[in-house]
């Protein structure tokens, strides 16, 4: 795995060893960034179920301003610091080493907000309301969260948020989400 755009460009990744994380192939990750592309540049990002952080790190190479990435395997955390290390991004990355619930609490504690959000959860994990509804005061009014899923299984998804696009690439589906903003009459 490498990254694929940006000042890291071809820059190799290290990824967790054993069989609890899944990366995201590049092929996936190329597409997914094309779609983000006026997104990424300066943009806060949150990386939850990071993985190796690629998504992070490519956004990172991409121009983000910031990402912080989340997961609370010991394999996924190693590979995670490694590549920062290795990209030389400690200044514009945050590795916490616990998990999602956690993670979002301590955030919105530090009053982060976030422009864009990566979910890549376990495929198992097929219903995402609760860490939807979570994320809703973390984000920027015109932030966007980017699922990865199982192709042929969209999870399900919380009430406060519009698809705005969904891809498949073989086995893997990406969908897009905007939070649902209401308009209340005066």
């Amino acid at each position: 795995m490498r990254i694929i755009a940006g000042e890291a460009r071809s820059r190799q990744l290290k990824t967790p060893e054993g069989r609890d994380t899944r990366p995201t192939l590049d092929r996936v990750r190329e597409n997914m960034f094309n779609i983000l592309r006026l997104r990424v540049p300066g943009a806060r990002v949150l990386d939850l179920f990071a993985g190796s952080g690629a998504l992070s790190l490519e956004a990172v190479s991409r121009g983000a301003a910031f990402a912080v990435m989340v997961d609370h395997d010991r394999a996924a955390i190693a590979a995670e610091k490694a590549n920062v290390e290795a990209l030389r991004f400690g200044d514009r990355t945050r590795v916490l080493s616990m998990d999602w619930k956690r993670a979002v609490s301590l955030l919105l504690s530090e009053n982060q907000r976030f422009d864009l959000v990566f979910l890549d959860p376990p495929y198992a994990m097929r219903d995402m309301t609760e860490v939807m509804d979570a994320l809703v005061p973390l984000m920027d009014e015109d932030a966007l969260v980017v699922l990865e899923h199982q192709a042929d299984v969209m999870p399900a998804t919380a009430d406060g948020y519009r698809m705005t696009d969904s891809r498949k690439y073989g086995y893997v589906g990406v969908s897009f989400f905007e939070p649902v903003t209401e308009v209340k009459e005066p």
